[in-house]
């Protein structure tokens, strides 16, 4: 068994710098280098101000950084002196050619095979990190055989995160399982046991997993789409609530105490977001529609579905109680995060409804702890693959603001699209006398349960996700679909 005293890690983003950063602090005794072709990514995991936000992480480097966890841009020089090589780069879903919207662009998976086959000497164990499709690992091993040297021995494993962002750290210390596939050769059970034993300095022995490569890459794809599943679900039950007069929350709670069914991931919102989540789904309906698989593909598409279903119908639902029109209404819309406790934006929800809203002229206040401000502008001005968005329009009607009392200010109404706790804890009656009446709150995220009477006493117009809100105020709204279907289209305003 290959004895691992050094790791490189390529890629230093969400999943590659917390889990390199938890290894370094479990296992002493091994150098773990994290390399990355950002600069300015580097010079931040070097500084105090780490450039992704995840609770814990700032102490688990401060503890090992410059000991025994190295942050660089000399990729080369730490592929070649590593044992084991962690490839944690980006596969974001292709916005071009064959497969546009559905399959996972593998570019940067491919890059990094032919410069560790470059560069290697030795014996070297590459693990795929990054979430791929499944054979991925295949494409690896034959860009390795068609350049492999003399001197080049490798093995190659698929060693999937299950990291929940905002939960990271605990999830890395403490994970339900930590599953590693490879070759059932005798080198490939080599390998496997050379990357356990680095888990087994924290992870006890039963929570490791072994699998073949195919099992290993699928079950990455099948959790995540399995998740992804049962938020769709519960959302779905949530539009019916919100018609019959039944509470979501009520709902999920009465199905979630069935032992069979359990409680987790039964919370509707606008909707999931995340790096994973829609990525993978769709990367599942492309492998099932290549495989010939169709019925299997239309299933896991609907999950997608009901997704953007949620998002279009909440954006929706806020046109329509402001008197079916937002143009040139301030809106403030609190949280930009796909959830609380990160900064990552990444197919987040809030990028969804603001662009719905700048389509129909609304003016957007947008505040999240946590997000930069040239982050949210990017995500609202990138081209998506189906439209492209003017930014001098975004400019126009954007404004990104440091205090979420400044951003309520005049507003028509506030929309909580992420569930930061703090937005629980403001000050409601200071918020009202400073926003235009009838002031309007419409909660995402089913954080404001508790205070519902209270808003209501102070006079807020207040709705929320898979509950009708028995309302104190009334107000002119069109309820009869059919009376939508006759209005004439609002003017859109091309992004």
């Amino acid at each position: 068994m290959v004895e691992v005293r050094k790791i490189c890690c390529i890629g230093a983003g969400y999943v590659g710098g917390p889990t390199c950063s938890v290894i370094a602090q479990m296992c002493p005794e091994v150098t773990v280098t994290v390399v990355d072709v950002n600069e300015d990514r580097i010079r931040a995991w070097n500084s105090d101000s780490l450039p992704i936000f995840e609770p814990g992480l700032q102490e688990v480097v401060d503890s090992c950084r410059g000991v025994n966890l190295f942050f660089s841009t000399d990729i080369d020089e730490a592929i070649k002196n590593a044992d084991l090589v962690f490839i944690s780069v980006n596969t974001p879903t292709k916005t071009f050619g064959i497969g546009k919207g559905r399959a996972a662009d593998l570019k940067y998976i491919e890059a990094c095979a032919r410069r560790i086959a470059n560069v290697s000497i030795g014996c070297k164990i590459v693990v795929e990190k990054s979430t791929v499709p499944v054979r991925a690992a295949e494409s690896i091993r034959r860009i390795f055989n068609a350049n492999t040297k003399s001197s080049f021995n490798f093995q190659v494993l698929s060693n999937p995160e299950f990291l929940a962002e905002g939960t990271a750290i605990a999830d890395l210390k403490n994970p339900d399982r930590v599953l590693i596939g490879g070759d059932e050769t005798p080198e490939g059970q080599h390998a496997i046991e050379a990357l356990r034993s680095i888990y087994e300095h924290w992870v006890p022995k039963s929570k490791i997993i072994t699998t073949n490569t195919w099992s290993s890459e699928l079950s990455k794809l099948a959790a995540n789409a399995f998740l992804a599943q049962r938020i769709s679900s519960i959302n779905s039950i949530s539009a019916l609530c919100e018609v019959t007069g039944a509470d979501v929350e009520e709902v999920a709670h009465a199905i979630g105490t069935d032992q069979r069914i359990g409680s987790c991931f039964l919370k509707a919102s606008v909707g999931f977001g995340g790096s994973c989540f829609q990525k993978d789904v769709l990367n599942l309906v492309y492998l099932c529609e290549v495989l010939n698989l169709p019925e299997v593909a239309r299933y896991w598409q609907q999950v997608i579905e009901i997704n953007d279903y949620q998002r279009k119908r909440f954006s929706s639902r806020i046109i329509s109680c402001l008197f079916n029109t937002v143009t040139d209404k301030k809106i403030a819309l609190l949280g930009f995060a796909f959830k609380k406790n990160t900064g990552d934006t990444r197919e987040s929800s809030s990028i969804y409804i603001s662009r719905y809203l700048l389509e129909e002229g609304a003016c957007l206040h947008i505040y999240d702890p946590k997000v930069k401000a040239q982050q949210i502008m990017h995500d609202l001005i990138q081209p998506t693959p189906s439209e492209r968005h003017d930014p001098a329009t975004v400019s126009r009607l954007v404004t990104i603001v440091t205090d979420p009392y400044k951003a309520c200010e005049n507003a028509h109404a506030i929309v909580i699209c992420t569930e930061w706790d703090m937005f629980t804890e403001l000050d409601y009656e200071k918020i009202y006398k400073a926003m235009l009446k009838p002031a309007f709150i419409f909660d995402g995220r089913r954080i404001l349960d508790s205070l519902h009477d209270q808003l209501q006493h102070i006079g807020f117009q207040v709705e929320t996700i898979g509950k009708r809100v028995n309302q104190r105020i009334h107000f002119t709204a069109i309820e009869d679909k059919s009376e939508i279907d006759q209005q004439q289209p609002l003017k859109k305003i091309k992004l």
